[in-house]
C-alpha cells in the first residue's frame, strides 16, 4: 500500500511538473513580443556603460527585475484569486498597452529622429566630461532600467496569467513562478552575453590563430547590427502578440479571421490569422497613439506650468 501511494505520488508529482512545462512554453510563446523588447530595451540601457562596470549594472539591474517579479506573482494571484474577472480585462490592457508602446517607437524613431540623436550626444558627452559623477550617472540608469522592466515584466506576468486563469491557483503560482524566473535568468543572461559580445570578440582577435582572429573580426562586426535587429524583431513581435491578444479577445473579429483562414486553406491557413494579427496590432498602435499622446502632451504643459 505504501509502495503504491509513493508510485501515486511521484506520478501527480510528474504530471504537474508536465503540466507545469508544458503551460510555461505556451506562456513564454505567447510573452516573446515582450521579451524581444525587454532584452533590447535592457541591453540599450547598459550600454555606454565602461566595461568594467558593465557586468555589475546588469547584475543591479537583474536584482531589481527579480524583485519585481517578486511583487508582480504576489500580485496576479491575488486578482485572480479575488477579482477573477478582471484577468481579461488586464489581458487586454497589456495587449493595448504592447501595440501603442511599439508603434510609439515607430513614431519616436521616424518622427523625432533629432531627439534622439541629441540624447544620444548628450550622454556620450556626459560619459566623456570628468566632472560628471559617473556613480550617480550609473545609479540613474540603473533606476531606469529597473522601471523599464516593471511595465514589461507586468505585461509578461498578465499574459501568463490569461494563459493559466482556468487552471486552480497552486497551478498558476507554479506556472507564473517558473515564468518569473526563467525569463528573468534568460533575458539578464543574454543581456550580459550581449554587451560583453565586443569584448569577447576583441579577446578572439588578439588570438595567434588566424581563425579565432577571423571569428573575433566576424564578432565585433555583427556586435553594433544585433542589437537592431534584436530592437527590429521585438517591435514586430509586439505588434503580432498584442495584436493577436486583442484579436482573441473580441470574438467576432477572432471567429471572421479564423474562417477567412479556413476557407483559404493551405499554408495561408497559418499566415493569414498572424498577418492579421500584426496589422490590427498595427492599427490599434496607431489609434492609441494618436489619442494618448496629445493628452499626454497636454498633461505635460499643465504640470510643467
Amino acid at each position: 500500500m505504501a509502495g503504491s501511494s509513493l508510485l501515486l505520488l511521484i506520478d501527480d508529482i510528474a504530471t504537474i511538473l508536465d503540466d507545469v512545462s508544458v503551460m510555461t512554453k505556451v506562456a513564454a510563446k505567447k510573452t516573446a513580443g515582450v521579451l524581444g523588447d525587454d532584452l533590447a530595451l535592457n541591453a540599450q540601457q547598459v550600454s555606454g556603460v565602461k566595461p568594467a562596470r558593465e557586468l555589475p549594472v546588469v547584475w543591479a539591474v537583474a536584482k531589481g527585475s527579480f524583485l519585481n517579479k517578486a511583487i508582480l506573482v504576489p500580485g496576479a494571484l491575488a486578482i485572480s484569486f479575488f477579482l477573477p474577472w478582471l484577468v481579461i480585462p488586464l489581458l487586454m490592457l497589456g495587449g493595448a498597452f504592447l501595440c501603442y508602446e511599439g508603434f510609439e517607437k515607430l513614431a519616436h524613431r521616424y518622427l523625432h529622429s533629432k531627439d534622439a540623436k541629441a540624447h544620444k550626444d548628450k550622454l556620450r558627452n556626459a560619459l566623456t566630461d570628468p566632472k560628471v559623477d559617473m556613480k550617480v550617472l550609473e545609479k540613474e540608469r540603473i533606476r531606469g532600467a529597473i522601471r523599464t522592466d516593471f511595465i514589461l515584466s507586468a505585461e509578461i506576468i498578465a499574459i501568463t496569467l490569461g494563459t493559466v486563469s482556468s487552471e486552480s491557483i497552486g497551478m498558476q503560482f507554479l506556472v507564473l513562478a517558473v515564468v518569473a524566473l526563467f525569463i528573468t535568468i534568460g533575458v539578464y543572461g543574454l543581456v550580459a552575453g550581449i554587451v560583453k559580445l565586443d569584448d569577447g570578440g576583441l579577446y578572439l582577435s588578439q588570438r595567434d590563430s588566424p581563425l579565432l582572429q577571423s571569428l573575433g573580426r566576424g564578432i565585433l562586426w555583427l556586435a553594433p547590427y544585433m542589437m537592431k535587429t534584436l530592437s527590429i524583431l521585438g517591435t514586430i513581435a509586439m505588434f503580432l502578440v498584442g495584436g493577436g491578444i486583442l484579436v482573441h479577445g473580441i470574438p467576432p473579429v477572432y471567429q471572421t479571421i479564423h474562417d477567412f483562414s479556413v476557407a483559404a486553406g493551405g499554408i495561408l491557413q497559418v499566415l493569414l490569422p498572424i498577418l492579421a494579427n500584426g496589422v490590427v496590432g498595427l492599427i490599434a498602435g496607431a489609434l492609441l497613439v494618436a489619442v494618448i499622446t496629445p493628452l499626454l502632451e497636454r498633461w505635460k504643459k499643465t504640470t510643467s506650468a
